[in-house]
């Protein structure tokens, strides 16, 4: 049995191949180096350079590589371009992962988990959101997002392939080992831009928003750990392994922090004072949203990694070495 991973070149995606890797697993990657790097696939894990909506080369992957379950993680994710540019992410989250899916079908490929988000919620007025809650984006990336779930719903419903789709919330940190970490150089992630302004590679960083209906005025989100992540779509993998149903998941820790308490925890552990400006809200930022994950812990998953200090430190040491691991790698003339 093959595991294919798109996007696994990416920031998540490359830990999800370290840790079906680290497992004895036999994996094979799918990404078009939009955002990824070539080093961050091991040597011994086949990388195939294309993208999700090229069918032929995509079942013609499946074939070679016998695959049998397709974990997805290639997809746009920046919430404001999606805004201002909603077309191609109805064409790369959605139209695309139609095509991936419809390849996977074709091929017999038994298992599919997908990588969704918790901004398929929009704004939920409620202290934690379950499974249950109502499903209302309020942005592209979360009804594209959202389409793909549908997609997969009926698909499995009329096909014998089943899928887990898994909402992520903030995800964050590196590969405790330091082999991988979040390399994209102009990445939106708030303990990112926040590490890089605390070692100087930005003056300064915005935050959008001290107007919000929380304690401090700013925005709540739940950050996990990329590691218990990855580890999640372990334990959902096995489950549809096993014969278990089609299942939607919340991944998170079931406690948020405001912008501003990461803030000060990035200055906490670079010991830098860095400068912050304060901008406007920016459209489709929910005020608060902090996941319920009482579904994926009954799947077996248990978070290893809760500590945002230790989260932050990761993302610093990361950082700290990322330019000099870029300088050796002839990607840096395509990232």
């Amino acid at each position: 049995m093959t595991v294919l991973i798109t996007g696994g070149a990416g920031y998540i995606g490359s830990h999800m191949v370290l840790e079906l890797a680290d497992q004895g697993e036999d994996v094979v990657v799918l990404d078009n180096l939009s955002t990824g790097f070539r080093w961050a696939v091991p040597d011994n894990v086949p990388l195939v350079v294309g993208d999700i909506g090229d069918r032929e080369l995509v079942m013609q992957t499946l074939r070679r590589h016998k695959v049998d379950a397709i974990l997805h993680f290639a997809a746009n994710i920046v919430v404001p371009d999606s805004i201002s540019d909603p077309l191609r992410y109805y064409e790369n989250n959605a139209a695309n992962a139609r095509s991936l899916i419809a390849s996977a079908v074709a091929c017999d490929v038994s298992h599919f988990v997908f990588s969704s988000t918790a901004a398929v919620y929009g704004e939920p007025q409620i202290e934690y959101v379950s499974e249950e809650t109502p499903t209302e984006p309020i942005n592209p990336y979360g009804r594209s997002k959202l389409m793909v779930e549908w997609m997969l719903q009926d698909v499995s419903r009329a096909h014998a392939i089943s899928h887990a789709a898994l909402r992520y919330f903030n995800v964050a940190g590196a590969d405790p080992k330091g082999r991988t970490g979040q390399s994209t150089p102009n990445a939106t992630h708030l303990i990112k831009v926040a590490v890089q302004t605390a070692l100087g590679m930005r003056k300064r960083m915005q935050i959008f928003g001290t107007d919000y209906p929380t304690e401090d005025g700013s925005c709540v989100r739940d950050y996990i750990h990329v590691t218990d992540l990855v580890r999640a779509h372990v334990n959902a993998l096995a489950h549809l392994r096993n014969g278990g149903d089609s299942v939607t998941c919340n991944v998170g820790y079931s406690r948020g922090y405001s912008v501003l308490e990461v803030i000060e925890m990035v200055k906490k552990v670079s010991g830098v004072d860095f400068e912050v400006e304060v901008s406007g809200r920016r459209d489709g930022d929910p005020a608060r949203i902090v996941s319920s994950n009482a579904r994926i812990r009954a799947l077996g998953w248990r978070p290893a990694n809760q500590d945002l200090e230790q989260i932050v430190r990761q993302a610093i040491d990361w950082e700290r070495g990322l330019d000099e691991k870029l300088l050796r790698s002839s990607d840096l003339l395509v990232a």
